[in-house]
């Protein structure tokens, strides 16, 4: 990114992060955003755990000032006075957010007197978190999550990723998980969702849970799922089944470091260890990647998946650096 560099040569690592994160989202609000400013920003995101939360948590706060900014004034000086306001105080905000990637997690009070934290893990990894009403979430490899409370409600955001509720159960207090347009309200659950780019996957483990979208405008009813409930959500459509115990036992493998396929394709499995692994599996052509495979596989164990796909389909794998190559 231009003179960033120059800029952070004698600061620590969480200012310079930080520092960046600011320089982004200004960058994205108030230059003539392109495509290619997008993949560079995207090389930059992906290059650590504390990028993302950085860069996210900046961008989240440039919102609410926006929110703002609609409901004070329609002036321009307002306007300018309270964007320079807000990067004043974002640059520190996003330096303390930058100390995720040694802490796991980040603390903030609001000005409305809910505290507001952010867990992540990184590639490989899972973490259980303990929150203060006693509720559980177990957070998958990948994963990105904004939790804020007050007296009146419980939020999780899932930015990505995948997590295991376990909730204490408060008809005065609902405890809410928010991902993309979607919304999940506990009546005394434990649950799993995962979100992917293009949907997300809901399966009720034990108690009820209402869906319903954070759109108003979609008039789409809610949803109430049961125990064994399975909901897949896309940007327009809502698919509910019923799965019997031993199915959802198996969607929880990752809890004790498993993947658990049932009758899942090659190009499946391959997708969920890419999931955990630097070193992705790559099917080279769609027969192959639709035949079907069962077993139980340390989700670690890249090795051991790959020679099965052997024994059982005689297939060719190989190590390209970087990749590995399954085909015929």
């Amino acid at each position: 990114m231009s003179g960033a560099g120059e800029e952070a040569v004698s600061m620590p690592a969480a200012d310079r992060v930080g520092a960046q994160a600011a320089q982004w989202v200004q960058r994205r609000q108030f230059w003539n955003w392109s495509e290619a400013d997008q993949r560079e920003l995207d090389v930059w995101l992906d290059e650590a755990m504390g990028h993302r939360i950085a860069y996210w948590r900046m961008a989240a706060a440039f919102e609410r000032t926006e929110r703002l900014v609609v409901l004070r004034s329609s002036t321009e000086e307002s306007v300018l006075h309270l964007r320079k306001k807000w990067f004043r105080r974002a640059w520190m905000t996003a330096i303390a957010v930058a100390a995720v990637v040694l802490t796991g997690a980040a603390a903030f009070e609001l000005s409305s007197g809910t505290q507001e934290r952010i867990y992540a893990t990184a590639l490989g990894e899972h973490e259980t978190i303990t929150l203060a009403d006693g509720s559980q979430m177990e957070l998958n490899t990948d994963t990105l999550v904004r939790v804020s409370a007050n007296a009146q409600r419980r939020i999780v955001s899932l930015v990505k990723g995948e997590a295991y509720f376990t909730v204490r159960h408060d008809a005065m207090r609902p405890f809410i998980v928010v991902a993309g347009e979607r919304r999940l309200t506990d009546i005394g659950t434990k649950f799993l969702v995962r979100r992917d780019a293009d949907r997300l996957a809901v399966a009720v483990m034990e108690g009820r849970v209402k869906l319903d979208a954070l759109n108003i405008q979609a008039q789409s009813p809610a949803t109430i799922l049961g125990t064994g409930d399975v909901a897949i959500a896309t940007a327009d459509r809502l698919s509910v089944t019923k799965k019997p115990a031993r199915e959802l036992i198996g969607e929880l493998g990752w809890r004790r470091g498993l993947l658990v396929f049932q009758h899942t394709t090659l190009g499946e499995a391959a997708n969920e260890f890419n999931r955990y692994n630097a070193e992705k599996l790559v099917v080279v052509d769609t027969k192959t990647a639709s035949l079907q495979i069962n077993g139980t596989f340390r989700e670690n164990d890249v090795e051991a998946f790959t020679g099965a796909v052997q024994d059982v389909f005689g297939l060719q794998v190989r190590n390209m650096g970087g990749e590995i190559v399954i085909s015929r």
